[in-house]
């Protein structure tokens, strides 16, 4: 609810403040006495368009702020967390704007600096301005579905789950089938390279080990070649062997004639002891490094051939076996992936006919809805002198989303027979305000922002209409904070609360001022608003009964 309005120097005002109550609200005034600017102010407040043909002349700049008991569960508290504002439960919330007589302007919210766009935002969840060229609100189609639904208490809670269900499908879908996409179009390296590693079939260590084989049959060759015609040396007839034990035998026959020759055979024995040792020897690391010349060359290939796969792959030989294992899960996964999608796509199969299936039940209870919001809206048209027209809501197929499948627009015909459409279009400007009234009325129980504001609702009407406006007015009003600009003094008789829009002429110039009227000065202006410029006693008694009967 709006508590307090606090202006400076806005066009003819300098400083105002006012104060505002529960209840049904009206401002009241000459012609030409300011009430535009009032609203004009308000409007900066709430995020309007900033324009320094608003400041004061002589000024450097202007300001308005507004003050309002904002509840804990109010829509504006969602859109300040949403934006990093804070605001003390229990607190006011003040909306302010500044603006340079040069242009600019600043906004802040809860004495936090914030966008226009924001103040526009949370000022829209507070504030309902209707007057002849409103174009928010009741004659935004883009909230007319909203409106119905909360007129009918429809739920649509389900169909946004549904449709939730729906878009993760769909975006879990679309990604798979990417990834299948990008997959498939590897499958044929994949597969050709994986082949590739199976048949060579390599295992960890594998390289090493065929190193060091390789390695150790080339160094056999090289001392087998070493080794070539030791045995002719070492035996044989003719060998070095036979030649010491030939030496020993002719010794061993003159052994007895000198002990010289006694130490020299001892010493023959042990050197045909010792080269009949290593002839044994020799022919045992013979044997050890004779090796396969085929199985040289089996070992070779293998190791070329892995090294070489491994430089193809760009991988270390021992990671050969891991890239293949790595290879087929990838071609496993692709098989999976057309089955995961053909699993996906039953899924959203079921999740859209879900969706569908409760898109159709919220169709039937909106159209079910708009009926008796027609019927409503009917009965408040008669005494508004909107008896020949005729209004509708229209539930049409639209666009799937979290709020169903409906396209609600609300239409009016204003003649019989003629055709029908947006009340922007078909309404006049008189017409158009009691439209809104007429909604207004129908949807109360639908909610909306916690103050509204008419302007001139009850332009170009009075007597038995003007008293039909007051009355719906005065019952919204037990719903919502009302403001009023009315010239009707069978409205303003309805008021809690009566200001009075004065604009005056002074050696410091032209200034309009607003005053909240006690229950004598009522009287006076409601007189003022049935007689004219002379007020007369039967006007005064005439404000006096029509107070009575408010």
């Amino acid at each position: 609810m709006l508590r307090q309005l606090v202006i400076r120097d806005v066009v003819l005002i300098d400083r105002l403040t006012l104060d505002f109550g529960e209840g049904l609200g009206v401002l009241t005034g000459e012609t030409g006495a300011g009430k535009s600017i009032l609203l004009d102010a308000l409007g900066l407040a709430l995020g309007a368009r900033a324009d320094s043909g608003l400041v004061r002349s002589g000024q450097d700049g202007a300001s308005v702020s507004a003050e309002f008991d904002l509840p804990a569960a109010h829509p504006a508290v969602a859109l300040l967390d949403e934006n990093g504002i804070d605001v003390e439960p229990g607190e006011p919330l003040i909306l302010r704007r500044q603006v340079k007589a040069d242009g600019g302007s600043r906004a802040f919210l809860g004495g936090s600096a914030a966008p226009a766009s924001t103040l526009r935002d949370v000022g829209g969840t507070l504030v309902e301005i209707h007057g002849q060229h409103d174009d928010r609100g009741l004659l935004n189609p883009k909230g007319h579905r909203a409106l119905l639904d909360a007129f009918g208490k429809i739920d649509t809670r389900g169909i946004a789950a549904a449709w939730s269900e729906v878009t993760r499908l769909t975006a879990e879908l679309e990604q798979a089938r990417a990834i299948a996409a990008e997959a498939e179009r590897d499958r044929d390296y994949l597969t050709h390279a994986a082949e590739e590693i199976a048949k060579l079939a390599p295992e960890p260590g594998e390289e090493t080990s065929l190193a060091e084989q390789r390695a150790a049959m080339q160094a056999g060759a090289k001392a087998g070649e070493s080794l070539q015609g030791l045995d002719e040396l070492l035996g044989g007839s003719d060998g070095a062997l036979a030649q010491l034990r030939l030496a020993a035998r002719r010794i061993e026959r003159g052994v007895a004639d000198h002990p010289l020759l006694a130490e020299a055979l001892a010493a023959l024995d042990r050197a045909v002891i010792e080269a009949a040792e290593a002839e044994d020897k020799i022919e045992r690391a013979a044997d050890a490094l004779a090796f396969d010349p085929s199985r040289l060359e089996l070992v070779e290939s293998r190791l070329f051939d892995i090294r070489a796969l491994a430089r193809k792959h760009r991988v270390e030989p021992d990671a050969l076996a891991a890239l293949g294992q790595e290879m087929q899960a990838k071609l496993a996964l692709i098989e999976a992936g057309g089955e995961r999608i053909a699993e996906l796509e039953r899924f959203l199969e079921q999740s859209r006919a879900a969706y569908d299936e409760a898109a159709q039940i919220l169709s039937d209870q909106r159209r079910a809805a708009a009926l008796r919001l027609d019927k409503a809206v009917a009965t408040e048209l008669a005494p508004l002198k909107l008896e020949a027209a005729t209004f509708r809501t229209v539930v049409a197929p639209g666009l799937s989303g979290p709020s169903g499948t409906d396209r609600v627009e609300f239409e009016v015909s204003t003649n019989p027979g003629a055709p029908f459409g947006a009340l922007t279009k078909i309404a006049s400007g008189g017409e158009l305000s009691r439209f809104i009234l007429a909604l207004k009325v129908a949807l109360a129980e639908a909610g909306g922002a916690s103050t509204m504001i008419f302007d001139e609702i009850d332009r170009g009407v009075g007597g038995a209409v003007a008293s039909a406006i007051g009355e719906r007015l005065s019952r919204l009003s037990q719903r919502s904070q009302l403001l009023v600009v009315t010239h009707s003094p069978q409205v303003a008789a309805r008021a809690q609360h009566h200001y009075r829009i004065e604009k005056s002429h002074g050696p410091d110039g032209t200034r309009t001022t607003v005053r909240k009227l006690d229950a004598a000065e009522r009287r006076e202006e409601i007189a003022r608003m049935l007689s004219g410029a002379a007020v007369t006693d039967e006007a005064r008694a005439q404000a006096a009964r029509l107070l009575e009967a408010a």
